[in-house]
């Protein structure tokens, strides 16, 4: 038995060298420069910062420093993948200009059981088809009807907070209740129930855990022995959670439009001969008018290409994407202003100078004028972006401006590092929205500061998200004093799909007295 074993060991290690020398992956980034490789480990001992098995928060810390370690360019073994982090816009821009390179790795497979394929997690042909589907959901004309419930659940927050006076708030807390009911009443145009809301955002907690942990630990085993553990069993109950609470809203439009005889989807309906030459006629129906869920509904009853099981995937992928990424970009901006009392001051005097004028009513118009928020907002998004990184599957080679990354290698872009590269950001810790000044915004290259991704997977939503930042962070700041509970350099991070802090979060909220 024991030469069996000794035996199947020496065959594991040899399979394992073959792999990361005499491959031809192996061969190709034999260069790269990385942290050390162990025998059928790979580099993943490099991660474990002198713990047992690498957690969410020694995976964060090593990830970081091996950025600073080995930019612009690393790679970085498991058992028998192998990934390539790049860092320097230049080789960002090849990546995520082609239409080539558009597959996400298989860490987004751990999605799946959550999102299924939809417009984050799948590609080709079906990527394709949906991106096109849901282009017109986010066009400036709908984006017009969604503000104003974006101003109202604003407005309504604002009178909650006020009626509690001065007091302590968990930010995370405030803000996903703000986006969650902005992402259901826009893009799904179900009202949301307010006693769901705190259910919800535990199970996305859980699930986003979860998933991480499943990326880390893939020796485990299969699926079965995950779902064994505690873990497993509260990700199988947060999953429930999840999709029941998105079926209910995918039942609850349809319902609205059995009730109403399809009057608001046949009202917009075209037959072929009727398309506009301007190109604002998609699958029948016109672009302006349709918001993202009534868009799929209408498309499902024309016989298009989606059936309920695609609608419950980009229902759970946008309730998901659409308010988390923007919590956490609140969560940021609210930390980060409260900690610069004279950046607060200018952003009221630039709000005040609006809403005396409106008498506190915000328009389209008057946010799209909101310029220095607007700065702020994008310092906040390139110290924190909601997104840490991006993660590629090579289905053909790839010539950086060093390297060539062969087929079958994982390539991932650190979004936070590469905010924070020196020679695109001087002093890049520092807070300061001039960066992005009309003149200091020129001269820098587009793909140092990538928050929405770039190319064609770029973020579908970004300018709905831009306008509930703004809308919300113009109200908070009219309405109330921001003072920091804890400083944004004392927060620790973990690795998650989305960036998260390992604690929560405080700020203190004063009246303004009139």
């Amino acid at each position: 038995m024991l030469i069996e074993l000794s035996l199947f060991v020496l065959l594991l290690f040899c399979w394992h060298k073959y792999q990361i020398e005499y491959s031809r992956i192996g061969k190709y980034i034999r260069n790269i420069p990385g942290p050390p490789v162990w025998p059928l480990l790979g580099c993943i001992p490099n991660f474990m910062l002198g713990k047992l098995f690498p957690t969410q928060e020694t995976i964060w810390q090593s990830a970081r420093d091996f950025d600073l370690k080995y930019y612009p360019t690393y790679k970085f073994w498991d058992t028998h993948r192998v990934c390539v982090i790049i860092l320097h816009p230049d080789d960002i821009e090849k990546l995520l200009t082609s239409m080539r390179h558009i597959q996400k790795s298989f860490l987004y497979n751990t999605l799946h059981g959550w999102l299924g394929t939809g417009l984050l997690t799948s590609h080709g042909t079906k990527w394709q088809t949906r991106r096109k589907m849901l282009t017109p959901a986010f066009h400036f004309n709908i984006l017009q009807q969604y503000f104003k419930n974006i101003v109202e659940n604003g407005e309504k927050t604002m009178e909650q907070l006020l009626s509690k006076g001065e007091a302590i708030y968990d930010v995370d807390e405030v803000v996903s209740n703000f986006t969650l009911k902005v992402i259901c009443e826009t893009a799904m145009g179900v009202k949301f129930t307010e006693g769901n809301i705190n259910e919800y955002r535990k199970a996305i907690h859980c699930v986003g855990s979860s998933t991480v942990y499943r990326s880390i630990y893939p020796w485990f085993g299969p699926e079965s022995i995950f779902r064994m553990t505690q873990r497993g069993r509260e990700y199988k109950q947060a999953l429930n959670t999840l999709h029941s609470f998105t079926k209910k809203i995918i039942q609850e439009r349809k319902e609205f439009h059995d009730n109403t005889n399809g009057y608001f989807l046949e009202e917009f309906a075209s037959d072929g001969s009727k398309k506009s030459s301007t190109d604002d006629i998609y699958f029948g129906y016109r672009k302006k008018r349709l918001a993202m869920l009534d868009l799929l509904i209408a498309a499902q009853r024309d016989n298009q290409q989606i059936d309920d099981q695609g609608i419950q995937e980009e229902v759970d992928t946008f309730t998901f994407e659409g308010h988390d990424t923007s919590a956490v970009a609140l969560m940021f901006a609210v930390l980060l202003i409260a900690e610069h009392e004279d950046v607060q001051n200018r952003i009221r005097g630039e709000v005040s100078e609006i809403l005396n004028r409106t008498n506190g009513k915000l328009e389209m118009s008057d946010v799209q004028n909101l310029h220095y928020l607007e700065m702020c907002l994008k310092e906040c998004l390139r110290l924190h972006p909601s997104v840490p990184y991006m993660s590629r599957y090579m289905s053909e080679d790839l010539q950086l401006t060093d390297y060539l990354i062969p087929k079958g290698t994982l390539v991932q872009v650190h979004t936070y590092s590469v905010h924070r590269l020196p020679e695109f950001w001087p002093d890049p810790e520092k807070f300061d929205p001039e960066r992005f000044s009309p003149e200091n915004s020129i001269k820098r290259h587009p793909f140092s500061y990538i928050p929405f991704s770039a190319g064609p997977r770029n973020c579908i939503g970004q300018k709905f998200v831009m306008i509930q930042l703004k809308v919300f962070m113009a109200y908070l700041i009219y309405n109330f004093y921001l003072k920091p509970v804890i400083e944004t350099k004392e927060i620790k991070f973990i690795t998650d799909i989305i960036h998260r802090p390992s604690q929560p979060t405080y700020v203190k909220l004063v009246p303004i007295k009139e």
